[in-house]
């Protein structure tokens, strides 16, 4: 894999975890999703045991038997496999943190944690210095996601100076709507060479414009193709092709949204359009119905993101 030194950029596909029907990790699968992602999506870069790979619902040891199949198969495949080790215990973490670098992985990223919560900027980069002084020779990536952390601390607040006290720390994923927030983390650091990821998938193009350098996010993983020619639009300069590739992408996204759109769902979809069984999802979720299932095909089918035989609808809706 590349040196812990080369840039993230580009897309970043929020790993799925496969799974058994009766709710064990399907390991035997992982292979052939890395080849997956790079021959057909062109993805080569991946962020593993995040909220897409259920990372919380997992057992350390489960995650750690995840983070070393993906480092394994990806070798001399993949570009960066960042392992996300976050956890609501601080030695969890650092277990979690001391082996992503035992196994070779590019980078590791932490969430807030959100039970017993950081209440300020300080507290929270205490609780991720501990966490990243664990790997002390890999890129560290805070991963914002205040909708489900619950942790409000601005981003570009939390920025500010962080490289003082986290000496490897490289950059964010930032999982937000909050263009003021994440344009404001842009244009403080244009001297840091942060990697500034956005991961909200339907508002991408918004956060290029912003200064996003890359992207994370589970619509790559069955989207990454379609995304790629966004990001090349927008690299030439291309602005009106750039945006009709992302309202597209925004017509599917939109759709899945209102029937209930989440890692179960995320899950369906990639087998759907992979066929790789990526399986049920661990509980608390729900498996999706299969009325989701169908009605999402249906989708695919209609916008041309699917390869299927027979003869394509002459739909208007297609992405060119």
């Amino acid at each position: 894999m590349a040196s812990p030194k080369k840039k993230l950029q580009g897309l970043v596909a929020a790993t799925i975890t496969p799974m058994t029907e009766n709710g064990e990790i399907n390991f035997s699968v992982i292979g052939q999703y890395v080849d997956y992602l790079v021959k057909e999506q062109g993805v080569k870069n991946i962020f593993v045991n995040g909220t897409t790979g259920e990372g919380l619902s997992l057992s350390v040891s489960e995650r750690r038997q995840v983070a070393e199949e993906w480092v394994t198969q990806g070798r001399n495949k993949l570009d960066q496999v960042v392992i996300h080790v976050g956890a609501l215990s601080l030695k969890e973490s650092q277990e979690l943190a001391q082996h992503a670098a035992e196994i070779g992985a590019d980078g590791i990223a932490v969430i807030a944690p959100f039970f017993l919560k950081p209440w300020n900027k300080d507290v929270l980069i205490n609780f991720l210095k501990e966490v990243a002084a664990s790997a002390p020779a890999l890129p560290f990536y805070y991963y914002h996601i205040p909708s489900l952390t619950g942790v409000k601390i601005r981003a570009e607040e939390l920025l500010d100076g962080i490289q003082d006290k986290i000496p490897t720390f490289q950059g964010l994923k930032f999982s937000d709507t909050d263009l003021l927030d994440f344009g404001q983390c842009v244009d403080q650091n244009h001297q840091r060479q942060f990697s500034l990821l956005f991961g909200v998938d339907e508002q991408l193009l918004s956060g290029l414009v912003m200064g996003a350098t890359g992207a994370v996010g589970s619509t790559y993983n069955y989207l990454g193709k379609k995304t790629n020619q966004m990001l090349e639009a927008f690299e030439r300069k291309d602005f009106s092709s750039a945006l009709n590739y992302q309202f597209c992408i925004q017509r599917f996204i939109n759709f899945v949204v209102k029937l209930g759109f989440g890692v179960s769902q995320t899950k369906a979809i990639m087998t759907l359009v992979s066929g790789i069984p990526m399986g049920p999802p661990r509980l608390p979720l729900q498996k999706a119905t299969r009325e989701f299932t169908d009605n999402a095909e249906a989708k695919l089918k209609s916008l041309d993101f699917l390869s299927f035989t027979g003869v394509k609808d002459g739909n208007l809706e297609a992405c060119s």
